[in-house]
C-alpha cells in the first residue's frame, strides 16, 4: 500500500489491487508519487463521509472514502488525476442539494466546492462576474447587487451554488425573458475528467462547454464561471393573484410571459380546506427604477382572469425579494422538517398538455403526500432556452411543472410509493413530448437517459469519450 500524507487531514494510503482507500494508521508515509502537497485538506472521518453520503433528497446514501475540501483549483486537478489513474469515481458536491443521490459516489472521492468561492472584482460598468463553483447565489447577489448589477435568473432558493445549478440547468420565475442561467454564462472553468484544468466558451473549446453546461457532471467539474450582468432594479412590485380554476390560471400565465409584461412570472397550487388542490396562485413581479417604469397596477393586471378578491402586492427592495423564501425554510430547520425526506418531481410538459397533465397529478395528489412542500406551475418561453443539454419539449411555451414533496425519511414504503408515482408522471409527460427537468427523484434507466437528451445524445457521448475516457465522473447521475 502506498500512502498519501496531506496537512491537517488523515494519512491515507491506496491499495491499487483492491481500487480503494484506507486510513494506514500511522502519522506520517512516503508522498504519493506523482502528487503534490495540497493546499486544502483530504479527509476520511465518519462524519465527514456520513455528511457526503446523503443529500437534501435523504433517499439514497451512497459511502464515499474520501472528502477533499480543496484549498486551490490545483487540488481538484492533483486528485482528479490521480483517480483518473486508478479509475476511481468522483462526483463534486456543492451545497448538497440534490434530491436523488446525483452527487454521491460510492467508494471514490467526493469534492466540496464550498471552499472554491472567490468573486471577481465588481464596477458599476461590468457586465460580467467571475466566480468560483462553490459561492452561493446569495453571495453572488449581494456583490453584484452592491454595484447596482445582478444576473438575470435566480433560482427560487438562493443557498446554491453556482457549480451545482450550471450543472443542471439553473430555471426561475426570469427564465421566459433570459432563458435559464445556463444560458448566462460567457465561459467556464473546469477540471476535465482526466485531470486537465480547461477554460472553455461558446468559441474556445466550444464542445466541452456545451457538454459541461446542464450536462449534469459528466465530462468536468466546474470550479470557476463568468456569469453575465445585467442592471439590478432598486425595487420590485410583487403581485399574488387568486384564480378560481387551473386552466385559466396557466392561460394567463402564457399570455404574459409572451407579452413580457412582467420581469418574473411563477405560479402556485394548494390544497383547500376540503384537501383538494384547487387553490392557485399567480405570482409575478414587476422591476422598478432605474430598470423600469414604477409599476402601475392598472397597466400591469389589465385583462387578467384573476379572482378580484384577496389580490395581494407589495413593494420591496429587489434582494428582498429574491431572498423571500429564507423564513420559511429558517422555519422548516427549527421544526425538524428541512430533514424530511424530498422525494421531488420536477417535469417540462409541453403548453399543449399542461392542463391535462398537470391536473391528473394534482387530482391524485394530497396533502399528506405533499407534506411541508409546495406546488410550482409556470411556463418558459423555449426560444430563450439555448443550452443544447437543457432538454425541453418543442413547444413554444412549455410550462415546468413541480410537485416539491417532503416526507418523513424513514417512512420507505411511503418513499418507494411516491417515487413509483413520480415515474408514472414522468411516463405520462414523455408520452407528450416533454421531459424532465433533472433535479428531482424520478428513477431512470441508461436508456431513458439517451431518450431523455434526444438528439443532443451523440455529442454527449463524444464529449464523455473524449474529455472522461475512463468514466470516473458523477456516477451517481446513472447516465453511462
Amino acid at each position: 500500500m502506498r500512502g498519501l500524507t496531506v496537512t491537517g487531514a488523515a494519512v491515507i494510503g491506496f491499495d491499487p489491487a483492491a481500487r480503494s482507500w484506507a486510513a494506514t494508521g500511522s502519522e506520517s508515509g512516503p508522498d504519493l508519487a506523482g502528487v503534490p502537497a495540497l493546499d486544502g485538506t483530504l479527509v476520511m472521518d465518519d462524519v465527514s463521509l456520513a455528511e457526503a453520503s446523503d443529500d437534501y433528497g435523504h433517499i439514497v446514501h451512497r459511502r464515499p472514502v474520501a472528502v477533499l475540501r480543496p484549498g486551490s483549483v490545483r487540488d481538484v486537478v492533483a486528485m482528479v488525476r490521480f483517480c483518473n489513474t486508478h479509475r476511481l469515481p468522483v462526483a463534486p458536491r456543492g451545497q448538497g442539494h440534490a434530491t436523488n443521490g446525483q452527487a454521491q459516489v460510492k467508494g471514490g472521492l467526493v469534492i466540496e466546492t464550498a471552499t472554491l468561492a472567490d468573486i471577481g472584482p465588481l464596477g458599476p460598468h461590468s457586465t460580467t462576474v467571475t466566480v468560483g463553483a462553490g459561492v452561493r447565489w446569495s453571495e453572488v447577489a449581494k456583490a453584484t447587487i452592491a454595484h447596482g448589477l445582478t444576473p438575470p435568473v435566480f433560482t427560487d432558493y438562493l443557498e446554491l451554488s453556482v457549480g451545482g445549478t450550471l450543472s443542471v440547468g439553473g430555471l426561475g420565475g426570469q427564465t421566459h425573458r433570459h432563458g435559464a442561467q445556463v444560458d448566462n454564462v460567457s465561459e467556464l472553468h473546469v477540471v476535465t475528467g482526466a485531470g486537465e484544468s480547461v477554460r472553455c466558451s461558446a468559441t474556445r473549446h466550444p464542445d466541452l462547454f456545451h457538454a459541461v453546461l446542464a450536462g449534469l457532471g459528466q465530462c468536468a467539474v466546474i470550479v470557476g464561471a463568468t456569469l453575465r450582468l445585467v442592471p439590478a432594479p432598486e425595487t420590485v412590485r410583487h403581485y399574488l393573484l387568486p384564480y378560481d380554476d387551473l386552466e385559466t390560471l396557466l392561460d394567463d400565465q402564457r399570455a404574459l410571459v409572451q407579452e413580457g409584461r412582467f420581469d418574473y412570472v411563477e405560479g402556485q397550487v394548494s390544497a383547500d380546506t376540503d384537501g383538494a388542490f384547487r387553490v392557485h396562485t399567480l405570482e409575478a413581479v414587476a422591476y422598478g427604477p432605474p430598470v423600469g417604469p414604477a409599476p402601475d397596477d392598472t397597466v400591469l393586471l389589465r385583462g387578467l382572469r384573476h379572482n378580484p378578491s384577496g389580490v395581494q402586492h407589495t413593494d420591496r427592495p429587489y434582494y428582498d425579494f429574491l431572498d423571500r423564501i429564507a423564513p420559511a425554510v429558517e422555519a422548516l430547520k427549527q421544526a425538524g422538517l428541512w430533514s424530511y425526506a424530498h422525494p421531488w418531481l420536477n417535469l417540462l410538459i409541453p403548453g399543449r398538455s399542461a392542463v391535462t397533465v398537470t391536473g391528473a397529478v394534482l387530482d391524485a395528489l394530497t396533502p399528506d403526500d405533499l407534506g411541508p412542500g409546495v406546488v410550482l406551475v409556470y411556463p418558459i418561453l423555449r426560444e430563450r432556452l439555448t443550452t443544447p443539454l437543457l432538454r425541453a419539449t418543442d413547444d413554444e411555451v412549455p410550462y415546468l411543472f413541480a410537485v416539491l414533496r417532503a416526507t418523513p425519511p424513514d417512512d420507505t414504503a411511503t418513499v418507494d410509493r411516491l417515487l413509483a408515482a413520480n415515474r408514472s408522471a414522468y411516463e405520462a409527460t414523455a408520452a407528450v413530448g416533454g421531459t424532465q427537468y433533472p433535479v428531482g427523484s424520478i428513477p431512470f434507466t441508461r436508456a431513458d437517459w439517451r431518450t431523455h437528451f434526444g438528439s443532443a445524445w451523440p455529442a454527449l457521448k463524444a464529449a464523455k469519450r473524449t474529455y472522461d475516457p475512463r468514466g470516473i465522473l458523477v456516477p451517481g447521475q446513472g447516465i453511462f
